[in-house]
């Protein structure tokens, strides 16, 4: 039995017992709830890609929903595909038999010259590609040929680095005369000022919809000039940018590419770089090396083969601000996955365009 007194404070301060209970059961069934939502939800699990030691936040995580949904242009591809014929010697030449061939290609024999014509015409999306020689199309698609065939050939070291993947047509054109996520020059974005201010402070496509840089694929993927973000040692003598050192310019510049980079792969940072040593080569992730010789290849693609295309163009296909060649970059290729068409092998029907000798490998 309690006290008397005990008893009269109660009756004296009565106290509801009732609220906090229902409170506290409402909170603990929410928390069972997110609790099972959360280990039965398939749609949150993650996967992830480990670019460096545990612990040290070095992964790329990816939605398993994700991995499991394909990209759309994958089926696209697959209803091109045909089975190469392998020659038995003795059979008609396309150079003798077809009208237009492009270089390269007068060696195949009719039926696979024309297996690859029809296929080139489904990914390029021109149905009458090289029907007509005063087309321009044409003269761009002899052109593009021999780059595919470069590509493959002398590039293996970042188009096939995980796998036998190579490039068609197919690869950035998927089904249109002109590749989605090429880019031109729109410099400069803002036309009242000079200098630095004239190529950043407007949100634009070209710098991932930030205010840094709108000229980081002109300045990496066109001219060459060296990517870089600052000087590891404080209070350097000298005049940033000027005495041979990077200054805040160059930093911004860096990040506009770095973030296009990854928008284009669908990855983050530590997919190459170091997550403890951001600037240093030494401690990268082998992604890195294959990401550097991509950035040299797409170099060479467009000052080798795209830029110099322009003089064929129409004026309907150069750009809108400086009139120059739609260039390639990461993204034309890629499309948001970390390998475009994420891995699929496009090359193995197609050895005509897997060697620059005119004489494909058909196997045995």
């Amino acid at each position: 039995m309690l006290p008397n007194w005990f008893n009269k404070w109660n009756s004296d301060n009565p106290t509801n017992i009732y609220g906090p209970a229902i409170a506290i059961g409402v909170v603990g069934g929410a928390v069972l709830v997110a609790a099972w939502l959360v280990s039965a939800n398939q749609s949150s699990a993650v996967d992830s890609l480990q670019t460096g030691p545990r612990g040290t936040g070095m992964s790329v995580p990816k939605f398993k929903s994700d991995l499991g949904e394909p990209d759309p242009g994958i089926a696209g591809y697959m209803a091109t595909r045909s089975d190469p014929v392998v020659p038995q010697g003795g059979e008609e030449l396309a150079g003798d038999a077809r009208e237009n061939v492009p270089p390269g290609l007068e060696g195949l024999t009719v039926e696979n010259y024309d297996r690859l014509l029809a296929a080139m015409r489904q990914w390029t999306g021109i149905p009458d590609l090289f029907e007509d020689m005063d087309n321009y199309q044409t003269s761009v698609g002899y052109t593009m040929i021999g780059m595919t065939q470069n590509l493959n050939e002398n590039w293996d070291g970042h188009v096939n680095a995980n796998a036998e993947v190579g490039v068609t047509c197919y690869t950035c054109h998927r089904g249109q005369p002109v590749p989605s996520d090429v880019w031109f020059d729109i410099s400069p974005v803002n036309e009242r000022v000079q200098g630095w201010g004239a190529v950043q402070n407007r949100v634009t496509p070209l710098s991932s919809y930030t205010s840094l840089p709108s000229d980081a694929l002109q300045t990496y993927l066109v001219d060459g000039e060296s990517i870089k973000v600052h000087d590891l040692d404080s209070r350097v003598a000298g005049v940033p940018g000027v005495d041979d050192y990077p200054g805040i310019q160059h930093a911004e510049r860096t990040y506009a590419f770095m973030n296009y980079i990854s928008n284009s792969l669908g990855v983050n940072c530590v997919f190459c770089h170091n997550s403890r040593a951001f600037y240093d080569g030494a401690q990268v992730t082998p992604q890195w090396a294959t990401e550097t010789l991509g950035i040299q290849m797409v170099q060479e693609l467009n000052n080798d083969y795209l830029i110099p295309i322009g003089g064929l163009l129409p004026e309907s296909r150069l750009g809108p601000e400086n009139g120059d060649a739609p260039k390639a970059a990461c993204r034309t290729c890629h499309k948001g996955y970390q390998q475009p068409l994420q891995g699929t092998n496009v090359i193995q029907d197609w050895p005509e365009l897997a060697t620059t000798s005119g004489e494909p490998d058909y196997g045995e």
